[in-house]
């Protein structure tokens, strides 16, 4: 067996042949579809329960469509895929467990919290350039009534929403990873470390996730010797306004400029003036719907070559918040070519 990729410093590994991204989609709630990136994506629906008698249900739902839409457009079957990988917000990953239960695919279930969608495709394309795999399902889901569930206060509680809160986006992203030539495809990746920097307000969750970014980008950069130019877009996921500021502030200090290169999923996906969702976007479904639905269809129109994706993840539960700990976060890159 021929592997086909190769270190390229602490974390990050090269790929001499790159995992292709073949299909992908985004589904997402009424919200999400309201906001600037509404017509990009492959379904809305209008019931924040997606049919179904519960919130944590609907999530799964939505993940279930995300994936069924992703495996159409490809001309996929299930059975053509080796593994899923795939996780979400909710204990024991259940929306992305249920979602794929029915479809028989070998599964790997994982948890990068907000950065799972970087966290699979990182984990996928090092499975097919080993030789592992030849076609690999990545995906992620939330939903806000889920995520302030189990993260917060439930909604009939009426709890008042901080000006630093950011808004778990209802969405899911899906994408097919292949050894099989295409565009665009994967070219390198970067495992994040856990960042802890002892942020405890579970309301500012972009001041927690920015330091783990860029500690990220930095590690990225320095192991392939690359500097911002390189890219025609540097992506976090969902740092929000206030988490993208910092990012901003804690990059320049390291002399990284990332200028008008950079944004992020969070403040991407819904208008801040119009829809009162206070610091932007959050959950796993923010980057994986702003991933799937927008920036990969307009890498493949040629509009963007070059794109370093980097979702970012809180690693904390609310166990951990009843206990009185601080807020580990981790951000994983994807180097994405056109």
């Amino acid at each position: 067996m021929v592997i086909k990729m190769k270190r390229a410093g602490e974390g990050t590994v090269i790929f001499e042949k790159k995992p292709s991204i073949l299909s992908y989609a985004a589904v997402v709630g009424k919200k999400e579809g309201d906001g600037p990136l509404g017509k990009y994506f492959d379904e809305i629906e209008t019931d924040a329960y997606f049919g179904k008698p519960s919130w944590e249900k609907a999530e799964s739902e939505n993940l279930r469509r995300s994936v069924m839409h992703t495996l159409e457009k490809g001309n996929f079957k299930p059975e053509d895929m080796d593994f899923a990988i795939s996780g979400d917000l909710l204990n024991q990953c259940i929306s992305s467990g249920y979602a794929l239960r029915g479809l028989k695919i070998p599964f790997f279930g994982v948890y990068g919290a907000c950065s799972t969608m970087a966290e699979s495709l990182l984990l996928g394309s090092l499975i097919i350039s080993g030789g592992g795999a030849k076609n690999i399902l990545c995906a992620t889901s939330s939903h806000f009534c889920s995520a302030e569930k189990q993260f917060r206060t439930p909604l009939e509680y009426g709890g008042q929403r901080t000006p630093n809160a950011q808004w778990t986006v209802t969405g899911s992203g899906s994408a097919v990873i292949s050894d099989a030539e295409g565009c665009p495809s994967i070219e390198a990746v970067t495992c994040g470390r856990i960042i802890d920097l002892g942020v405890t307000d579970i309301g500012n969750m972009g001041a927690a996730m920015a330091p783990a970014f860029a500690d990220t980008i930095k590690r990225h950069l320095n192991a392939l010797q690359r500097d911002i130019s390189y890219y025609d877009l540097i992506l976090s996921g969902d740092l929000g306004i206030i988490g993208k500021s910092i990012a901003r502030e804690l990059l320049l200090k390291d002399g990284i400029d990332v200028g008008d290169k950079y944004d992020d999923c969070g403040a991407m996906i819904f208008d801040p003036n119009l829809q009162d969702t206070h610091a932007g976007g959050s959950g796993c479904g923010c980057a994986a719907s702003v991933l799937c639905g927008y920036i990969l269809p307009e890498m493949q129109k040629g509009n963007l070559k070059k794109v370093l994706f980097a979702a970012t993840g809180a690693l904390m539960s609310p166990t951990s918040t009843m206990q009185g700990e601080s807020i580990p976060s981790i951000s994983h890159a994807i180097s994405i070519e056109a």
